[in-house]
């Protein structure tokens, strides 16, 4: 990708390349004069200094002017009455993670697992999820398109998978677990982000998912941490502690939903 963005080569000019090979010829004659004279290093300061193009100026003024309005938008939805899905995204985020976290170590301090099957249920769970998102929407046509009734039973079904998951007694109800694990994170993702744009609006669409995947992006930044200092516990200490986390979500979503209206329409954010 790197070799395939536009690039500019240096281009050598001849000045440049007469006070290379003059400061070359200096260095050899150390009881002689100094070769540069006072043009040669003139033009050589000339050359070492970087200069601001005029066409580099108009660039970067519209630029700061996006990252400042982009910036301010960003504020606005942080700080607007959609505070609550934000809030429940980062908490899913990082109970997710912390059922991910510390899969493969669980999975070998619990059941004695080798790395190659726990590699095998990993990759049956990622394709499980790949394939979920074809379920999406008959499952959303059943519900009649009421998200914030499939965020809440996908965020609650999530819930109960992490715990059972914590508390499984043998392998088999682990590779269980994570069949419909896959399956519930997929529909509650989808679901949290069709509602940040319902309520959003299509206009501030780019804004509302880039703020989405900037707290999706904290909560995989905190879960690591969460994880290696619930996993000094216990092997069951992460996942368990995603059970607090998701339960916190659902008893979030509970409290709001109500408040907005049928449909998950509820004020449309100013931005």
């Amino acid at each position: 990708l790197v070799w395939m963005l536009p690039w500019n080569e240096k281009i050598t000019d001849q000045k440049e390349t007469n006070c290379s090979k003059s400061v070359q010829n200096g260095s050899r004659a150390n009881n002689h004069h100094s070769v540069l004279t006072a043009e040669t290093k003139a033009d050589c300061r000339a050359l070492g200094k970087p200069r601001l193009r005029l066409s580099e100026m108009s660039l970067l003024q519209p630029a700061w002017r996006q990252l400042t309005s982009v910036s301010s938008r960003i504020h606005m939805v942080a700080f607007s009455d959609m505070w609550d899905l934000f809030l429940v995204r980062l908490l899913m985020a990082i109970a997710i993670m912390l059922y991910y976290s510390n899969f493969s170590l669980a999975m070998e301090e619990r059941f004695s697992l080798k790395p190659k099957m726990t590699g095998y249920m990993i990759s049956y769970s990622s394709t499980l999820g790949a394939l979920a998102g074809f379920l999406v929407g008959p499952v959303t046509k059943l519900y009649r398109n009421n998200m914030p009734a499939l965020l809440l039973h996908s965020t609650v079904l999530t819930c109960l998978l992490i715990f059972l998951y914590a508390a499984a007694p043998s392998v088999w109800q682990v590779l269980l677990t994570s069949t419909f694990f896959a399956i519930s994170t997929s529909i509650g993702r989808t679901c949290i982000t069709d509602l940040e744009l319902q309520r959003g609006g299509v206009h501030a669409s780019g804004t509302l998912i880039g703020a989405g995947q900037s707290v999706t992006a904290v909560g995989r930044v905190l879960a690591p941490l969460l994880s290696g200092v619930t996993q000094e516990i216990s092997p069951c200490g992460p996942p368990s502690l995603g059970v607090v986390l998701a339960l916190a979500a659902v008893g979030l979503l509970l409290i709001r939903i109500p408040k907005w209206d049928g449909r998950g329409l509820a004020k449309t954010v100013k931005l």
